[in-house]
């Protein structure tokens, strides 16, 4: 059982902070105002970027934030995929911190590329209020904005609910597979 919120519909104050994202703050709430159930197309890298993440791996990810860490900022699922929110800078500092951390070198399946939206990108956040209707075409927020200044994870919350996920999915161990005939003895008992 995750202790995930259920936040499904942004307020009015998440509204204004999704919207100072972009250029013309003003004409995006006045959009937002005529159509609540459109969903827009916001630039990263100001006053957020996203993680893309499969969407089975991103609830994952967002499980462990929320169960074991932190808590997250809003996320959202788009076309199969789970958009976590975070602080600017993280897409860019985040690919680094994988490859440190050897992201990907790992069963493929396990461990999925992330995609660190940033600056000079732009991602479609869904409806203010969403909710499970099929007209939103699977495009709804898990984790609604509700305040103007909504609390981000940096890069290294990221990199460490990626792997908390990645672990949880499947053991990853730092030892090769034996062989299945091969007798093996353990010898980390011995004196």
């Amino acid at each position: 059982m995750s202790s995930t919120p259920h936040v499904t519909r942004a307020t009015s104050d998440g509204a204004a902070w999704l919207a100072s994202a972009g250029t013309y703050p003003r004409s995006t709430l006045a959009l937002w105002r005529e159509r609540p159930d459109a969903p827009l197309v916001l630039p990263c890298g100001t006053a957020f970027d996203v993680i893309s993440a499969p969407a089975v791996f991103g609830r994952r990810m967002l499980d462990r934030l929320w169960d074991d860490g932190p808590g997250s900022g809003p996320v959202a699922v788009v076309r199969g995929r789970t958009l976590l929110f975070a602080a600017p800078g993280t897409a860019q500092r985040l690919p680094s911190l994988m490859a440190w951390e050897e992201w990907g070198s790992q069963r493929a399946d396990a461990v999925p590329s992330l995609l660190c939206h940033g600056t000079g990108d732009a991602v479609t956040v869904p409806a203010l209020d969403s909710g499970d209707s099929p007209a939103t075409g699977g495009c709804r927020w898990l984790v609604a904005p509700d305040t103007r200044h909504p609390w981000l994870p940096g890069p290294e919350v990221m990199l460490w609910a990626a792997v908390r996920a990645a672990r949880a999915a499947v053991r990853i161990s730092i030892f090769p597979r034996a062989d299945q005939d091969a007798k093996v003895y353990d010898v980390s008992r011995r004196r």
